[in-house]
């Protein structure tokens, strides 16, 4: 498919207009960042391991009636999409401490959560992406009270649904960020889950040996990030077994 305007370009991804109104070009860049983008490299392989895996998730939340901006994958590194107004919220589902909660809360990484807890944060890569409440949310105009109903509800069916299929092949899904946006059927406006579901936007750790198979691999050091997703892509059935050959990630200064 030939490439059209430009529409956006962030950290991980650029969207170009689609061939049809309402439609979009989601293009998987070879970008790792961390810590809001001051870590940064390329890593030969990744966009191409996000766009598969990102296709395979929605595609299963499609398939049991999670409305997605998913329509197809287009080649290894391009996807078509639904064009939505997305809510200025990263939606995170925390099942086990980990990150930024064991820090701010002083609760020891890896402690199983009495219950799924649902956050949100403003979308501001200059304030670094605050924690809010839902009186924030509702008080500035990001989402009223019944987007955020129905925000939490998409999100914990999410979480129902990656939780179980990472337990079945050996992973423990930790947390997870999405982005959910409005779509206009008519009059009637719904909330689907957009962006990107992907080791990039998951903390994924296996089961027997707690290994780091996210970006965390990436922000801690702890080994070649294409390694690590390319484990979850096969163990999900997504690569064949042979995998995929990446090189090793050239750093950018």
């Amino acid at each position: 498919m030939a490439r059209r305007k430009k529409v956006y370009e962030g950290k991980a991804k650029i969207l170009y207009e689609g061939p049809e109104p309402g439609t979009l070009v989601q293009y998987f860049k070879d970008d790792a960042t961390a810590f809001n983008a001051e870590k940064h490299a390329t890593i030969d392989g990744k966009g191409v391991l996000n766009n598969r895996l990102s296709e395979f998730f929605m595609t299963g939340l499609n398939s049991i009636g999670v409305p997605t901006h998913f329509i197809r994958r287009i080649n290894m590194r391009e996807q078509l999409i639904r064009a939505v107004e997305i809510i200025p919220l990263e939606v995170v589902v925390r099942n086990i401490a980990a990150g930024s909660m064991s820090k701010r809360l002083g609760i020891e990484e890896g402690t199983a959560l009495p219950r799924p807890i649902v956050e949100f944060y403003l979308k501001n890569d200059e304030l670094g992406d605050p924690l809010v409440s839902e009186e924030h949310v509702i008080a500035f105009g990001w989402a009223g009270q019944q987007d955020l109903d129905d925000m939490v509800s998409l999100a914990l069916r999410v979480n129902d649904f990656l939780s179980g299929l990472m337990l079945g092949v050996g992973i423990r899904l930790v947390d997870f960020k999405i982005e959910i946006g409005r779509i206009w059927d008519g009059d009637y406006m719904r909330l689907i889950v957009a962006d990107e579901i992907s080791p990039d936007s998951c903390r994924l750790w296996d089961i027997e040996t707690g290994q780091k198979l996210d970006k965390d691999v990436f922000r801690r050091d702890l080994g070649d990030l294409a390694d690590a997703y390319t484990e979850v892509a096969r163990r999900l059935g997504v690569l064949p077994k042979s995998g995929m050959q990446v090189s090793k990630p050239t750093l950018i200064n």
